[in-house]
């Protein structure tokens, strides 16, 4: 059985123009020869009806820190209401439909309310489904624990089911259907000739969004990676076939030309606060280390970007914790440094693995702009600087185009 999982976000639902477009996705795919399972996220964004922030917006106006557990109810009802009404209009347009919540679908999760990770998928309901002839709408962004409890997976979880649901399925295909056209070498929106890629590896895609791209979850691209399922993320309005994410190209009926680049793509991550910690060089050191680290995450505030020097301690937060932050390091008697309204940018690339002269590249190009680098680190596929907000989008375009992505 050759099948095809496909995944529509909210903005891909919100319209009965939209949604016509959709079941003529789904229609042409199953007409190729393959049968489709279906994921959907909640029906819009921010302030519409039925998106998940109106939704927690709602319980937040009683109670600032709501239940966790409780939320996860509130929270996946947005996926069902866009499940049962795509359901109830695929049938209408006479392909056989039937709508699964997460549960339903077999995904099972861990017990980490409103972050669950899944833990294993029985696709047995799906497959049933599959060889009676309906094609399977599933709420994606939920699960169901071992204990039986209703959990959600975290921003960008309608992408997790999607490719836990692909592997599980041993699926052809994952599409990730959305408002872009694709992964882009920059984001279009500050850099006007931001170009569409192609093809993409899996270790590429997953340091453009942990750095910051916001098209596919990583947790998304890991799953599909571990599972080797390709994955295309596509455009619901154009016919373009988008980006491929795979191990290596993959012929979908079409020729590819993939061009050999030392880097991929630009990408960033704003509103952070650089904090400096100056440390002895006594022995004392390691103890304040593990209390600076220690206190920081029993106050649930994440670290990133972590240097720790000889005599100092350098890391970023979110700066929506930044007084936070510093409250928690005060209470150990620690006067931290802080530099608000900073970013970082990183440039990422699997060919820049033992290439030389990649980082003096990256620093050119910033220095040419009178960007100053506040801080920098590497891995083996990317490089990232941190620089002042206010030079984010300066920068962004600078590394673009000294590394001719545009072309």
């Amino acid at each position: 059985m050759k099948i095809a999982v496909q995944k529509f976000g909210g903005t891909s639902l919100t319209t009965p123009e939209l949604r016509s477009r959709v079941s003529s996705i789904i229609s042409s795919t199953i007409s190729s020869g393959r049968k489709v399972v279906v994921v959907v996220s909640a029906i819009g964004r921010d302030n519409d009806p039925y998106a998940t922030d109106t939704l927690i917006k709602l319980v937040k106006e009683i109670n600032q820190q709501p239940l966790t557990r409780e939320m996860d109810l509130i929270m996946s009802c947005g996926e069902i209401i866009s499940g049962v009404l795509l359901a109830n209009y695929l049938s209408q347009t006479g392909i056989k439909s039937r709508f699964l919540t997460g549960q339903q679908a077999g995904v099972v999760t861990d017990d980490n309310f409103g972050n669950a990770h899944v833990l294993y998928v029985n696709p047995r309901n799906i497959l049933e489904d599959l060889e009676k002839g309906f094609t399977p709408v599933v709420a994606g962004f939920q699960g169901i624990s071992e204990n039986g409890e209703l959990t959600t997976l975290g921003r960008g979880g309608s992408d997790t089911t999607a490719s836990a649901l692909g592997v599980a399925l041993n699926a052809e295909i994952i599409d990730i259907f959305t408002d872009v056209e694709g992964i882009m070498t920059a984001d279009p929106r500050i850099v006007n000739n931001a170009r569409l890629l192609e093809a993409i590896s899996y270790n590429e895609i997953c340091q453009l969004a942990r750095e910051g791209a916001r098209v596919v979850h990583p947790r998304a691209i890991e799953i599909a990676m571990q599972g080797n399922v390709p994955l295309r993320v596509r455009s619901t309005n154009l016919d373009n076939p988008g980006t491929l994410i795979s191990n290596q190209p993959y012929d979908i009926n079409a020729p590819r030309l993939i061009k050999d680049q030392l880097i991929t793509g630009i990408t960033y991550t704003s509103n952070l606060t650089q904090i400096k910690i100056e440390g002895s060089k006594s022995n004392g050191k390691a103890q304040l280390e593990l209390n600076v680290f220690k206190s920081l995450a029993g106050a649930g505030i994440s670290v990133d970007f972590i240097n720790v020097q000889i005599d100092r301690i350098v890391f970023t937060i979110n700066s929506d914790q930044a007084e936070q932050a510093r409250r928690v390091l005060q209470a150990i008697n620690i006067e931290p440094a802080m530099e608000i309204n900073c970013a970082k940018v990183a440039v990422v690339g699997a060919a820049m693995t033992g290439i030389p002269g990649v980082m003096a590249t990256v620093v050119a190009a910033l220095n040419a702009q009178d960007i100053n680098i506040l801080q920098s680190g590497d891995s083996y596929t990317n490089i990232w600087c941190l620089v002042k907000e206010k030079d984010l989008e300066k920068a962004v375009n600078a590394l673009h185009d000294k590394f001719e992505l545009g072309s």
